[in-house]
């Protein structure tokens, strides 16, 4: 049960995307703090799953994310504007039957901002902005204009998988070498409204309505990577954001590992929930 309480509107997260686009153009000129080189290494074969039977695969993922458990979360959200990127990095754990999950999103400058996700609400520690630093701000997600896929600094892994239910065209790269596992990588567009009309939670359904005016495009290049049980163990997204006159690319990707490892989410007591106005 989600403990009653200091609940904010749009404003918190508006907030921190408003903060994260000014670093970004802040710091114009700079190389990109860079992804790491990811190791993705088509293999030989490719195609053979291409077409309905590729988009047929894609849109399981959720349902098969949400039999999966749990697992660790590795999060990366690039973001660019012109020639100026910076990258935010998330570190975490998720349980997919309880649709819970908490992130340590590690920020351009400052502290790491906590992050815990439950449905339909995000909670934040050391959010800044006047909030005492031993204090969580909870927001509403549907109130979001981009639905929190990326103004949180990442694309939880729930939500990440729901966004493929709408997937509109999908093809089978065939193998790809991923982290040193063999994974079989399709690439293809899925679409925000039809993730939204696709989906089986109420929560998630209110979380892509909401996005559908945060972006220029609701249509949504993506690269997923499945192990052979076709379980999602990494998925990139890429979103324009409309909040920008300059236009802000954002490239969200989720890595997944460690299946089946304990996840405990401990949601904040309402005492600690904060009850003031935040910047």
């Amino acid at each position: 049960m989600i403990a009653p309480g200091g609940a904010g509107r749009a404003g918190p997260l508006a907030a921190l995307l408003a903060a994260l686009l000014a670093a970004l153009l802040a710091v114009a000129g700079c190389a990109g703090t860079g992804a790491a080189a990811e190791d993705e290494r088509a293999g030989a074969s490719g195609g053979a799953g291409a077409g309905a039977g590729a988009e047929e695969i894609i849109r399981r993922a959720a349902d098969l994310l949400a039999e999966s458990g749990t697992s660790q979360a590795h999060t990366a959200m690039h973001m660019a504007s012109g020639g100026t990127r910076i990258t935010i990095h998330g570190e975490g754990g998720f349980d997919y039957a309880e649709r819970v999950g908490e992130l340590r999103v590690t920020l351009p400058e400052g502290e790491p901002v906590t992050e815990i996700f439950v449905p339909g609400l995000l909670y934040m520690k050391n959010r800044g902005a006047g909030v005492p630093a031993d204090k969580w701000v909870r927001v509403d997600i549907a109130s979001l204009p981009d639905g929190n896929l990326v103004t949180g600094g990442a694309t939880d892994p729930i939500t990440a998988a729901e966004l493929l239910r709408g997937v509109r065209t999908a093809d089978d790269l065939g193998e790809a070498t991923v982290h040193g596992e063999t994974l079989r990588h399709f690439r293809g567009v899925t679409d925000i409204a039809a993730a939204a009309e696709a989906t089986r939670s109420e929560h998630s359904r209110r979380q892509l309505s909401a996005a559908l005016d945060g972006f220029s495009e609701t249509e949504v290049p993506f690269d997923a990577f499945l192990d052979d049980r076709g379980l999602l163990r990494k998925v990139r997204h890429q979103f324009s954001y409309a909040g920008d006159a300059a236009g802000v690319d954002v490239a969200s990707t989720v890595t997944l590992h460690d299946f089946g490892v304990p996840v405990a989410v401990a949601l904040p007591e309402a005492g600690d929930v904060y009850a003031g106005a935040v910047a």
